[in-house]
């Protein structure tokens, strides 16, 4: 046997690994040892070196001219039709020469300090992107110029394991066969700074409308703080981007001097923030089509994560739905009437007069149409979407839904006062006077918390609500006008809201982009609340517009609308032709589970079901361009117009009627 043992097929048999270690018991038997350890890493050691060589062999710079032929993205109405093409890459190249050495060092200083001296790739920060890949954190900075501008012009943006190797492979190569000169040329000429802009030349236009050479060490160091991402450090797109952009300029311009880039003397000359132009959008861009691809891109970057610079690489088609006949309807009310009432040279009152509008089909959600202001190349705050115009007393129906889903909870077991009924009623009758007192103690009674709850529940955004305040329930609240249409499809959809969105679908290259996928609509109110609360609001909508007969004969009208009591800088109006199939002041049964009956067939509504007939927000307000306040409505549009609270119901039904 012993010589068996010795021997293998004849042959003598040796252990090259000792392991299990022969000699030792117990646990030192399973313990390696240090050679068993060195010799375990040198290999490993050389399998990496060797896997990396291959690797550095098989793996090509890519042709730098592909990004030229990058195609642009085309939007498409819900029709399939085509809306508009954005795009391709908008970037003019040019040679350092053309580049002044004060923007050379600010985007240097901001960006890679040891660009100069460095082999082109951070281990360090590669190390940490892989790690942060592998938890699901953000992979962002670390990066060299280098392999920014490998990033920007060879690979995708995909933040993968095997992006990032190729990264580094290849960064390695250019580092090694390029000069450090081309490289910052073409790092340059390729990197994304926001306003559709891809390199200097076409940011210094899109910023200060100068050519890139014309550009002052202070532009430039505005300029190279947007390379962190301009959709933070923008200062035109909001006041935390202002402060962020400031912040960041006034650390380059630091940064410069602490490297030796700058002189102290020199620094000490800028202490105005370069502010930018103002943002404007290309020509194929006007009317409203540039706030519809607006609304779309915020839709898109919010369900898939893809950022403007994603996007503004181009090659996505992406369907949304947008209606375009309901969007020129739209457009063409809010035109008509303010032709027809405003007028800026009679009355200093009617100066920097804005509508916006949106329309949400309640069964689903769809943003059908939307009006963002008067053109979107002239003036590019969508005014359909901002979030800085107090909802007044179109907030007040939410505060009598509260009431009433407390009282139809209260019927499933919860206690309230004995007197909860008159208080629901007192609601009601406050609402349809325009009275504001009752609505402050509902609060009171209800619960501010509970209120907020409902409204987010339903759809408006936490941010934009007011603090919980006694004055919450009378619309201290902001929300856009997206957000106001698709909170009162609540009430027009059965209690069921469904999330507002602007997209149906996207590929690229011919593959299905993920992240489109819709929730079922969720209940926020009982079936009955919403059915009363339909009832009331369609009693309210006669009211305000004089109806039945002016509202579109034999059409019920739900809608909630602003009162000149509010003293508000902002004038509402929200409407939805489908109207409840009962008197308003009837009082359904508890936990009914009925949905309120479609509209009478009218123009607008004509052949569509319940569900279909889009609910529309429609907002007017003051805003003087740079003011932080909207400006008063006393006197918009003749002392007729009660602080012009008329306007946005005759928008909606010039709307309604049109054809």
């Amino acid at each position: 046997m012993k010589g068996l043992r010795k021997t293998v097929r004849g042959l003598p048999w040796r252990r090259v690994i000792d392991y299990p270690r022969r000699g030792r018991v117990g646990l030192r038997r399973w313990l390696p040892s240090w050679k068993l350890l060195l010799g375990t890493f040198g290999s490993a050691l050389g399998g990496l070196a060797a896997l990396f060589a291959v690797v550095y062999v098989t793996v090509d710079i890519p042709n730098e001219n592909e990004l030229a032929a990058q195609e642009a993205s085309i939007y498409y109405w819900a029709d399939g039709s085509q809306m508009v093409s954005v795009g391709a890459v908008n970037r003019q190249n040019v040679t350092l020469d053309k580049v002044p050495d004060s923007v050379e060092h600010a985007v240097i200083a901001a960006e890679n300090a040891t660009f100069y001296s460095d082999s082109g790739v951070s281990l360090q920060g590669i190390g940490r992107a892989v790690v942060n890949m592998m938890s699901g954190e953000d992979t962002q900075g670390g990066s060299t110029i280098t392999q920014q501008y490998v990033k920007n012009t060879y690979l995708s943006q995909d933040q993968t394991v095997t992006r990032k190797a190729k990264e580094f492979i290849i960064s390695l190569k250019v580092s090694n066969q390029k000069s450090k000169r081309d490289i910052l040329r073409g790092y340059l000429n390729t990197s994304w700074f926001g306003r559709s802009s891809n390199g200097i030349q076409a940011a210094a236009h899109a910023y200060y409308g100068i050519d890139a050479e014309r550009l002052n060490p202070s532009q430039g160091a505005l300029l190279a703080a947007l390379l962190k991402g301009s959709e933070q450090y923008d200062p035109s797109l909001s006041k935390a981007n202002h402060q962020r952009a400031v912040a960041r300029w006034k650390w380059i311009l630091d940064r410069q001097v602490s490297l030796g880039m700058m002189s102290k003397q020199e620094r000490a000359r800028y202490t105005k923030f370069p502010e930018p132009r103002a943002l404007a959008k290309p020509t194929s861009q006007a009317g409203q089509i540039g706030y519809l691809v607006d609304v779309a891109n915020k839709f898109i970057q919010s369900s898939t994560g893809l950022t403007d610079k994603d996007l503004a690489r181009g090659g996505y088609r992406i369907h949304t739905t947008f209606d375009k006949k309901l969007t020129q309807r739209l457009e063409k009310a809010v035109t008509d009437v303010r032709q027809q009432a405003i007028d800026p040279k009679k009355r200093s009152a009617d100066t920097f007069v804005e509508f916006g509008a949106a329309s949400v089909r309640p069964k689903d959600g769809a943003i059908v149409a939307l009006y963002g202001g008067a053109d979107a190349t002239r003036h590019f705050s969508n005014n359909a979407d901002t979030g800085a115009v107090p909802a007044g007393s179109t907030f007040k129906p939410f505060v009598l839904a509260a009431s009433l889903q407390q009282q139809s909870d209260a019927w499933a077991g919860e206690t309230l006062p004995e007197d909860d009924q008159r208080d629901t009623e007192a609601l009601r009758e406050a609402l349809m006077s325009a009275q504001s007192p009752p609505f402050v103690q509902a609060g009171q009674r209800i619960g501010l918390e509970r209120i907020r709850d409902l409204v987010t529940a339903a759809g408006l955004r936490e941010e934009s609500l007011a603090q919980l305040e006694p004055t919450f329930p009378l619309g201290t609240s902001a929300p856009s006008a997206i957000r106001m249409a698709s909170a009162y499809t609540t009430f027009t959809n059965g209690g069921l809201h469904a999330d507002p969105y602007a997209v149906s679908r996207m590929t690229v290259d011919g593959k299905p982009v993920e992240g489109f996928d819709r929730k079922n609509p969720e209940r926020v109110l009982d079936a009955g609340v919403a059915q009363r609360m339909t009832g009331i609001l369609q009693g309210l909508g006669w009211r305000v517009l004089g109806a039945p007969e002016g509202a579109a004969a034999g059409r019920p009208v739900a809608a909630g609308v602003s009162e000149p009591g509010d003293r508000m800088k902002s004038a509402w109006f929200v409407g939805s032709p489908s109207g409840a199939a009962f008197p308003a002041d009837e009082v359904p049964a508890p936990r009914a589970t009925a949905s309120p009956s479609p509209g009478a067939d009218g123009g607008f509504g004509k052949g569509l079901a319940s569900g279909d007939e889009p609910t529309t927000a429609i907002t007017m307000f003051r805003n003087k361009p740079g003011a932080p306040q909207l400006l008063p409505m006393n006197g918009v549009g003749g002392p007729d117009t009660g602080l012009g609270t008329t306007l946005p119901p005759r928008v909606w039904t010039a709307y309604q009627e049109a054809s």
